[in-house]
């Protein structure tokens, strides 16, 4: 490594310090030989060949004084040719080094990287609704990312890097003593000429740096959520893309203007680092070139000192960084382990079970429930805010008990905030109950096998997600082994065939993010296919017909009564014209039941049901002779 390049290292190094609290400590260290221990070997033959690769290094300025001498000397071809020679397969065989080494670091850092973010994907999956309704998609994507590229520095790297420079370090100052001591100590002074402005510059451009970082990073933030399908819509519909653009320039020029005064910083620094080692070179030139004259030391001697030099001061400026590069590694393997930390609120017992087959009830039992407080789902640096919320706990379902036989269709009706939804996902295990028990075919969720569970409960949203996938894809979500055959019936059933038929790629036509290249109905219709094909024994409709028009809607009702012959549903729905052949409704208020029974016998109640539904038919009415005024002028 050349002075100018340890220059680089450091104010590299220098530009991650300081990024956090100490995190060298026992646990993180322990943890962090954990996901090094399948490298183990790797990892020996590695700084074995970190070692030799330092030993040839330093050989072969040593074999080039020699050729001076035997020169100066007058020894013949015979010698030099040999010492040539012999330095050429040093330089093969360096060459060969590095190739190993640097294989080996690609073997070990990339293997970190698949183990930790395989790790980390993983336990993220396993995190309950409420996480991911708290964390920004960015900070965590980022965990998989940089904080994992960030930790695997320290097996590809670092540790290289501190073996090999030690190594480097003890022959050079040993071959440079035994050559002259002199020398030696007054290339030695020169070192805090060199290290000094590099600690000044590097935390100067390390400032430079974090300030970039936060206009980058906030540039990615406005970038991410202006250029999603709803954010783009957003702005165009206020009309202030001239504004966002102002906005975003001025970002942008800030990023610019740090970019320009640290690469004038750093070039500075640079020719100053150039200039002490064209100070040092001449030091020993001069120093060596007299001692040489007057016949204490060889002329190869000198030669020897003056190519050992770089190699003196690189390994000292590359080891005087290895404290800033390990707390760096370290911090990231921190940030990574803050996720792993974090507990699964909903975990699957050692002891599950499936579910029974065949037509299963489900029942409430007492439920209570109240969403979880941030501390127990989130972390304030997902969510990029100094101090978790401390909301949260109040109990919002309130002893709720209900029962739907098998093959059985149950409403849940009522205001807005009633705890319908909430209801909904209690029964797919999105959430756990606090308290009393939510049971599928008499088997309490909490006891049951996920796998089960997911093949058991199939449920259609208000928002119907789809990913940046081909219809296909989407569709196969729900079964993975689907033949086309099989995805072109669920199509047909939701109505939907011929519009995909008539598709240029069909069902190979990828939907857009969010599925924002279909209609609202033909994107509620595509997550209703995908439940026809998942033929799940419960079915939970949320709001599945909200986005639909009349005719969409009398379509889709038809094939879910298809779908629903036979199985156990509940079915949650605002507008109660789609809720009236339900077998069973239940009005809830307030986390509470407070009415139940069939359609004819809540309207002649004249309870809550009731009201509601008069005054939805009242705004019906009013609708309708709105649009008749209007046709009539």
């Amino acid at each position: 490594m050349s002075m100018d390049r340890a220059a680089w290292g450091y104010m590299h190094a220098m530009g991650k310090a300081n990024e956090g609290p100490n995190p060298f400590n026992r646990a993180t260290l322990k943890r962090v030989l954990a996901f090094a221990k399948p490298y183990r070997w790797r990892l020996l033959v590695f700084v074995l060949v970190s070692i030799l690769g330092a030993v040839t290094s330093v050989a072969t300025p040593v074999l080039a004084g020699q050729v001076i001498d035997a020169i100066v000397a007058r020894s013949g071809l015979g010698p030099v040719a040999f010492l040539a020679v012999l330095i050429a397969l040093l330089a093969i065989a360096d060459a060969a080094i590095s190739l190993v080494a640097r294989w080996l670091s690609s073997v070990i850092g990339e293997g970190v990287i698949l183990d930790l973010r395989r790790a980390v994907f993983d336990h993220v999956q396993k995190m309950p609704v409420a996480f991911f309704m708290r964390t920004r998609t960015g900070a965590l994507v980022s965990r998989l990312n940089n904080d994992v590229i960030g930790a695997q520095s320290a097996f590809a790297g670092t540790l290289s890097g501190i073996v090999g420079n030690s190594v480097s370090l003890v022959l050079t100052v040993a071959v440079m003593v035994q050559k002259s001591w002199l020398v030696t100590l007054l290339s030695l002074l020169l070192l805090p000429l060199f290290l000094l402005p590099a600690r000044r510059m590097g935390l100067k451009i390390a400032a430079m740096r974090r300030e970039a970082a936060t206009y980058n990073a906030a540039m990615g933030n406005q970038m991410t959520e202006r250029f999603s399908a709803p954010g783009a819509t957003l702005i165009k519909l206020f009309g202030r893309p001239g504004d966002e653009s102002a906005e975003f320039a001025l970002k942008a020029k800030a990023v610019r203007d740090i970019g320009v005064r640290s690469a004038v910083l750093a070039f500075g620094f640079l020719t100053s680092l150039t200039l002490v080692s064209s100070l040092a070179l001449a030091l020993v030139y001069g120093v060596g070139g007299w001692l040489a004259v007057s016949g204490s030391m060889a002329a190869g001697d000198v030669v020897v000192l003056a190519l050992l030099l770089t190699k003196l001061y690189a390994p000292i400026t590359s080891l005087s960084n290895a404290r800033v590069d390990v707390m760096s590694a370290l911090v990231s393997f921190e940030r990574v382990f803050e996720v792993l930390d974090l507990v699964p609120l909903i975990r699957e017992k050692d002891d599950a079970r499936p579910l029974p087959g065949g037509p299963v009830s489900v029942e409430f039992d007492d439920v209570r429930f109240s969403y979880p407080s941030a501390d127990k789902v989130s972390l304030a640096s997902l969510e990029e805010v100094a101090v978790l919320d401390a909301r949260g706990g109040e109990e919002v379902l309130h002893g709720l008990s209900f029962r739907v036989e098998p093959g059985q269709t149950v409403a849940l009706v009522g205001s807005s905030g009633a705890g319908k939804s909430t209801t909904a996902q209690l029964i797919a295990r999105l959430y756990d109950v606090d308290s009393g028990s939510v049971r599928i075919g008499g088997t309490d969720v909490r006891e049951t096998t996920f796998a089960s569970l997911r093949e058991t409960v199939g449920m259609v949203t208000q928002d119907g997600h789809l990913f940046h996938e081909s219809i296909g894809s989407n569709l196969r979500l729900a079964r993975p082994g689907a033949s086309d055959g099989e995805l072109w019936d669920a199509l047909r059933r939701a109505r939907l065939e011929s519009m995909v038929r008539a598709l240029p790629d069909g069902l190979e036509t990828v939907v857009g993010d969010r599925g924002y290249r279909l209609s609202g109905g033909e994107r509620q219709r595509l997550t209703i296919a995908r439940l026809l094909l998942a033929q799940p024994r419960v079915v939970i409709l949320d709001e599945a017909t909200a986005s639909l028009d009349s005719t969409n809607e009398a379509a889709v009702q038809a094939a879910l009564t298809e779908a629903l012959e036979g199985r156990t549903a509940l079915v949650i729905a605002h507008r109660l014209s789609t809720v009236r052949a339900a077998d069973q409704i239940l009005v809830v208020e307030g986390g509470r039941i407070v009415e139940q029974g069939t359609h004819l016998a809540l309207l002649a109640a004249g309870g809550r049901y009731a009201e509601l539904y008069n005054t939805q038919f009242a705004e019906a009415v009013a609708v309708a002779e709105d649009a008749g005024a209007d046709l009539a002028s």
